[in-house]
This record gives C-alpha cells, sequence and structure tokens, in this order.
C-alpha cells in the first residue's frame, strides 16, 4: 500500500514562485492560473492523487507556505502485508 499524503498551500504566504511545482517529484503540484492571492500571486495547488508526503515541496518553498501531511498505514495493515509476503 503507498505511501498517501497531501499538501495544504497558504494563500498569505504563497508568493507565486513555482518552485514547489517544479520539485515535486509525483508531478501533482500546479498553479491556478484563475485564482490570485490578496497580494495578487497565483496560488500553487495538489492537481490530482499521488502525492506522497514526501515534503520536498515544502522544503524548496521559500516562504513556508506549505504544510505536508503524510498518512501512514498502520501497524497492523503493515502485518498483514508481511504475512501475505512470507
Amino acid at each position: 500500500m503507498p505511501v498517501k499524503g497531501w499538501v495544504e498551500i497558504d494563500p498569505i504566504y504563497c508568493k507565486g514562485c513555482e518552485l514547489c511545482v517544479g520539485a515535486c517529484p509525483q508531478g501533482v503540484l500546479a498553479m491556478d492560473m484563475n485564482i490570485l492571492t490578496s497580494k495578487g500571486y497565483h496560488l500553487a495547488y495538489l492537481i490530482e492523487d499521488g502525492c506522497t508526503g514526501c515534503a520536498i515541496c515544502a522544503i524548496v518553498c521559500p516562504d513556508s507556505a506549505i504544510t505536508v501531511f503524510r498518512e501512514t498505514p498502520s501497524r497492523k495493515t503493515i502485518e498483514n502485508q508481511i504475512e501475505v509476503h512470507a
């Protein structure tokens, strides 16, 4: 079971630099050209499922506008997977 993640981008801090879009290894971030922040910048957003919560986007963000969340499999799920593959 792959790890699932998601990001939240704070429109107060995002200045639309697109560094997160280029850094995302999953290619699931894009700029929303239909929305402007209160400072007049286009906002980055999650365009599809596939985020793993690797946090590379948050690391490269110069304004700390990105919060990354990751679901981790429960211990029982991991034990079941080990039993199946053993």
